[in-house]
């Protein structure tokens, strides 16, 4: 059989060189738009083109141009003062059908919903996105005061009790490799800042099988965590109870801890039957 040459199959070597380099030169570009992105959803409050350039690096004219063409596509708004951007509507509905489409989320709906019913308190399903925890479920408190917290929320590994539930599970190497590069900040008093403090406080953690958030993440706000725990031993999210810290029980673990535990063990027998 004669071999097939360039001409024969229709491309060129410098064809191939050309596509070569416009797949490089577009995955760049999205890694730029995808870094914008980020930084945008990231902020405490809504950043201006100043702030992104500054903060990626980037010229001011391409994150104008990269601005633009993501307001374009609904991914990013521009804040009614003007000069400031947000996430977009577009990009809330993707990432609300991503969740509502979640194995997990599905799995989770009657534990969590017992879980709220019977602590009578705000519940919310939480998964790790990159060095942060991310809601994807909430089940508000009965009651007149509730969290001001919403599904997209992101919290620290560090001071939530879905983020200490999860750092719990990890070894010491992926524990490490994960916090190497958190900056951490003081949101209470209570938040521990200090990386010897926090080892201790997850090997706490680990030993009795619960998280505590002790007024660290918002003040007056107490918080129980556990994680979601998979056949394989892998953490699939974890899962919280939070309380107002005036009308937090005396009993916690008949309360509180000891229902979230049964949701927790609920959710992983769902997904991976088996397990308990």
């Amino acid at each position: 059989m004669a071999a097939i040459s360039w001409h024969d199959a229709g491309t060129m070597p410098s064809d191939t060189h050309a596509l070569d380099a416009a797949k490089a030169t577009g995955t760049a570009a999205f890694s730029k738009f995808m870094a914008v992105l980020q930084l945008i959803a990231d902020a405490a409050e809504p950043p201006t083109i100043a702030r992104l350039a500054a903060a990626s690096g980037y010229p001011r004219p391409t994150v104008y141009r990269i601005v633009g063409a993501l307001i374009a596509e609904g991914l990013v708004v521009e804040n009614v003062r003007g000069g400031c951007y947000a996430l977009g509507p577009r990009l809330m509905s993707l990432a609300s059908r991503s969740w509502e489409r979640s194995d997990l989320r599905v799995a989770a709906t009657d534990a969590l919903r017992t879980l709220r019913d019977a602590t009578q308190e705000t519940v919310h399903l939480a998964v790790k996105s990159g060095a942060e925890m991310v809601y994807i479920e909430k089940l508000e408190s009965p009651h007149a005061v509730r969290m001001a917290s919403r599904i997209g929320t992101r919290v620290t590994l560090y001071s939530s009790s879905v983020g200490k539930a999860y750092l719990s599970t990890l070894t010491s190497a992926e524990r490490d490799a994960l916090l190497q590069d958190i900056a951490f900040e003081r949101f209470t008093p209570n938040t521990i800042v200090d990386r010897s403090a926090l080892d201790a406080e997850l090997d706490a953690t680990r030993e009795r099988g619960y998280s505590e958030d002790r007024e660290e993440n918002e003040a007056q706000i107490f918080c129980y965590g556990s994680a979601i725990v998979g056949a394989n031993g892998a953490t699939l999210g974890c899962v919280s109870v939070s309380i107002p810290l005036f009308r937090k029980s005396a009993t916690p673990m008949e309360t509180y801890i000891e229902p979230l535990r049964q949701a927790c063990r609920a959710i992983a027998d769902c997904l991976c039957p088996g397990t308990r």
